[in-house]
């Protein structure tokens, strides 16, 4: 069927909407994919929807060919199956929560790993029935504080989630690796620049865990790679390397030295390299940051210090990620003026812990280490406090920053950083979930063996923003043939009748052949059509015009620019290979 511009649900704009701030959000919406509805809830126009259900038949080819089978569930979801797995309360403000007519609590699902286990422990109960993998493609509700960039980060959102039931770790294994493969497939079909990277598993929970990221500048996700081997990981799932630990037995005698308006790391380093015989850096400081903490459900915050060497700042997603599911806060004046211990610019670890506080510290802080800290006292600080004689910290925490030039944590080479969207996510869950519902599997020794799961995940409407992310010019989306709404666009350029009549010829043999074919069939210049063909984007474009009284048209390449003339008799058939390769 040739689709008609002149009766297509189509209004392509100039200028880019006024809240968008990324390419894909500025060219889905002027070439007319898709519309606002509300912050972070979006329309899917016909020309969008079809790049969505492209994108979601690539996904669902590649889940079927590794044997998974497809399932729907609802988006209205009980309470009750969230609070058995305490997810009702960890997933904090990002859940959307309703009451019905009788009162009873309800949720818009944000991921189905309860319901999936529920679903296989009523239906299956030998382990002949195992191994199973079960996938939906549905729209999932997240209620995102601040959503941004059009549907790359939506409340509203399409996703693939599928989960694997095993016996055994090793099944478990196998399934991880089949969908891995899958992903794999996925993401070289629609045609994305992307990496594989180790990830932290935050509310999903699990052991293994990695992300695929699209590259891209625009990316929130920041990861790293090593220089010198195949490590990458996100930047939450860095894993610092800790130096050896150090005698404390050659250590200078911890004092405290008066250190007048010194509250920052640099005012302090200033100072000291004035008025001490002793050169200092940045790195020789130990910086002590209080936060606040709350686990899901708890009324009562309660405070937390960092400490990290002075050089470095604390990231707070890396914070977040080793703490979650706590929610984690910045303290207020107010918190400083309930516990007048802690002095701003000067706070150091005798006053956190003679006060009950709990210290974690970066890695790099290790027993025998020495350094210049707050002396809890303003105006002052203590040099030469030794970790392991002069104090203990409760336990070590990833919350520094990752910087390029840090060595890789496999001890190859070091590590460079690069931006990335996150398109796909892979876990292997374990036994969190089937723990919590008691999903068992009579054995062949006839004793019930717990199940272990894994959970894959694909933003399938992310995907279509992460693909106009890397695909696009100047001038409009440039989409990868497998995900394009069409094959060839073609153009009437002219209001010769000779010209429209050839021009409708060549889109009925195009069409016959199977080719997905648009026509721009409106009374409007050629200008606005060749700018209209920019962009929306669709791969191959067939202008017929002037030239065809020379017996030519023009095909041109949309993510080249190449343009080439064609004999106008010849035009199908090149058109029938380009499309079919």
């Amino acid at each position: 069927m040739i689709t008609r511009m002149s009766t297509l649900f189509l209004r392509t704009l100039r200028e880019d909407p006024a809240d968008a701030e990324v390419p894909s959000h500025k060219l889905l919406v002027r070439a007319g994919y898709v519309r606002r509805i509300a912050p972070g809830i979006y329309s899917w126009l016909p020309l969008g929807l079809r790049v969505l259900r492209r994108v979601e038949e690539i996904v669902r080819q590649e889940m079927d060919a590794i044997g998974a089978q497809e399932i729907h569930f609802p988006a209205l979801l009980p309470k009750e199956p969230y609070e058995a797995t305490n997810r009702w309360t960890e997933y904090g403000p990002n859940l959307f929560r309703l009451k019905d007519r009788k009162n009873a609590d309800y949720l818009l699902g944000p991921t189905h790993e309860e319901l999936f286990t529920l679903t296989v422990k009523g239906e299956y109960s030998s382990y002949k029935d195992y191994p199973v993998m079960l996938y939906q493609i549905q729209t999932k509700y997240r209620d995102e504080e601040r959503p941004r960039a059009g549907i790359l980060r939506g409340r509203e959102f399409v996703m693939k989630d599928s989960y694997s039931f095993d016996i055994d770790d090793e099944g478990l294994s196998e399934s991880y690796r089949k969908h891995r493969d899958a992903y794999i497939k996925i993401f070289d079909r629609v045609g994305l620049r992307y990496v594989i990277v180790a990830a932290t598993s935050g509310a999903m929970g699990g052991s293994a865990s990695e992300e695929f990221l699209a590259e891209s500048a625009t990316g929130e996700d920041t990861f790293v790679r090593s220089t010198g081997s195949g490590f990458a990981a996100n930047v939450e799932a860095v894993v610092t390397p800790a130096p050896p630990a150090e005698s404390v037995e050659d250590k200078p005698a911890a004092e405290v030295h008066h250190t007048p308006s010194t509250p920052t790391i640099e005012s302090l380093v200033d100072f000291l390299n004035a008025n001490t015989d002793r050169k200092f850096t940045a790195a020789d400081t130990l910086k002590n940051v209080l936060v606040k903490t709350r686990r899901p459900g708890a009324q009562e915050w309660e405070l937390l210090a960092i400490g990290v060497p002075g050089d470095r700042e604390v990231d707070m997603k890396r914070l977040e990620a080793s703490l979650e599911p706590a929610e984690v806060a910045l303290l207020e004046e107010s918190d400083f003026a309930a516990n007048p211990f802690l002095v701003k610019g000067y706070i150091g670890p005798k006053a956190l812990q003679d006060n009950g506080v709990r210290y974690l510290v970066d890695p790099r802080v290790v027993t025998g280490t020495a350094w210049v800290t707050g002396a809890d006292k303003t105006d002052h600080h203590v040099l030469d406090l030794v970790c392991g004689r002069d104090f203990t910290p409760d336990g070590t925490i990833e919350a520094a920053e990752v910087r390029e030039g840090d060595p890789s944590p496999d001890g190859n080479g070091t590590l460079v950083a690069a931006r990335g969207i996150e398109i796909g996510h892979i876990f292997q869950l374990g036994r969190k979930y089937s723990d919590a519902f008691g999903l068992d599997a009579l054995g062949q020794d006839g004793k019930p063996k717990r199940i272990t799961m894994g959970s894959y995940g694909v933003g399938v409407s992310r995907l279509v923003a992460a693909i106009a992310e890397q695909s696009h010019d100047d001038m409009g989306l440039a989409w990868p043939r497998e995900v394009a709404p069409a094959d060839v666009h073609v153009v009437i350029a002219g209001k010769d009748e000779t010209v429209r009549a050839r021009a409708e010829e060549m889109a009925a043999e195009l069409d016959r052949a199977g080719v997905q074919v648009m026509l721009d069939d409106r009374t409007v210049s050629p200008g606005v059509k060749f700018a209209d063909a920019e962009l929306v984007g669709i791969p191959s474009i067939l202008v017929v015009g002037k030239g065809l009284a020379n017996g030519v048209v023009e095909v041109r390449d949309r993510a080249s620019g190449e343009r080439t003339e064609v004999a106008a008799d010849e035009a199908v058939s090149h058109l029938i290979g380009v499309v079919r390769g």
